[in-house]
């Protein structure tokens, strides 16, 4: 599963009544009308919803790091009707990961607990997320993260730079070829980041830029696709781009998507045949044998694009917690000169094995 695991696992489409908030109990997912800051917080009617940021940070002597921290909320259908406050109605997960580019390796941990008796929440009125003793909330306008993980420690904080990006047609994404895949998705690009992050019980200060999602739905990934290959991407113009496919089992594209906003603010949105990924170069997991492209040409209608990990091995293993295996890693972004003109990341799921939902 994983963060887009969970995203299919969400949502559907178009609906007929606009404007219906989140929380509809409606089969399919209408527009609506967003509103902030309360459609920064928990929706605890629809089946899952996460929010996940990435981003790249460097020390004052260079050094870099990538991370990664998502929380997902997942909505328990069979104890709704019970009234005991230790049911298990929601049920929240949580990954970090840090990249260490100068000791080539990757750090990730991950919890799970049921949203009752103060273990964990999702806070509805804005994000306000706690599980144990990790945590990320928006307070401010600024989001704050403070992860103890094992081996290392998220102490960050991320302030917008732009507006709330919404995703596909005004945040009603499409992700598969029924109308009924579809999630409710916003982005917030180009955050700038500061804080420290605690390694081998050192602690550094760091400033980068980092990317945020929250998408929420409630239906099931396409019965064709067995895994999806996406990136969000910061350009050093200040632009943001989204691009993503899903894939069958024989490597080809069932839908794909995404969009480009420049540091103007003009806004482009990607149809799902104006999408394409070419894999250029690959690295096979020593842990689970899975196969990998580490680089990526990605063609959009901004122009083609070249992908490139920072570090093949940024492979994280969450069956403890959604089940399955995934690559999610730092990488670079290209134009087609070969010019350097960003980072972001790349998230690549369904090849240690098909995604089962």
């Amino acid at each position: 599963m994983r963060r887009r695991t969970w995203m299919l696992a969400a949502g559907v489409g178009t609906g007929a009544a606009a404007g219906l908030p989140w929380g509809s109990t409606a089969w399919a997912l209408p527009p609506k009308t967003w509103q902030f800051p309360r459609d920064f917080g928990s929706h605890p009617d629809l089946r899952t919803e996460w929010w996940y940021v990435t981003g790249q940070a460097q020390t004052a002597t260079q050094r870099s790091f990538g991370f990664q921290l998502t929380f997902f909320r997942s909505r328990v259908a069979a104890t709704q009707g019970m009234r005991s406050h230790f049911a298990a109605k929601q049920l929240l997960l949580a990954h970090a990961a840090l990249t260490d580019l100068q000791g080539r390796r990757l750090l990730h941990d991950q919890r799970m607990a049921r949203a009752a008796a103060g273990m964990a929440w999702a806070g509805e009125a804005d994000t306000a997320l706690q599980l144990h003793n990790w945590s990320l909330v928006r307070q401010d306008g600024r989001y704050h993260a403070q992860i103890p993980a094992d081996g290392f420690t998220l102490a960050l904080q991320f302030t917008p730079t732009q507006p709330v990006l919404l995703q596909g047609q005004q945040g009603l994404s499409r992700k598969g070829p029924q109308s009924t895949q579809a999630s409710y998705y916003y982005s917030v690009p180009q955050l700038a980041a500061q804080g420290r992050i605690t390694l081998q019980g050192r602690s550094l200060d760091v400033r980068g830029t980092a990317w945020l999602d929250h998408e929420a739905s409630d239906a099931l990934l396409h019965p064709q696709a067995v895994g999806w290959d996406w990136i969000g991407m910061n350009l050093e113009d200040g632009s943001a781009l989204t691009a993503f496919h899903l894939r069958r089992a024989d490597g080809s594209a069932l839908w794909a998507g995404g969009s480009l906003r420049t540091g103007a603010g003009v806004l482009r949105v990607f149809a799902a045949d104006e999408v394409r990924f070419e894999p250029e170069a690959f690295w096979i997991s020593p842990r689970t044998q899975a196969r990998y492209p580490t680089r990526w040409r990605v063609h959009t209608p901004a122009g083609p694009f070249s992908v490139q990990a920072l570090l093949d091995d940024q492979e994280l293993d969450s069956r403890s917690t959604t089940g399955a295996v995934y690559w999610e890693g730092l990488s670079a972004l290209r134009n087609a000169q070969g010019q350097p003109v960003g980072r972001g990341y790349l998230e690549m799921t369904g090849y240690a094995a098909p995604l089962q939902l």
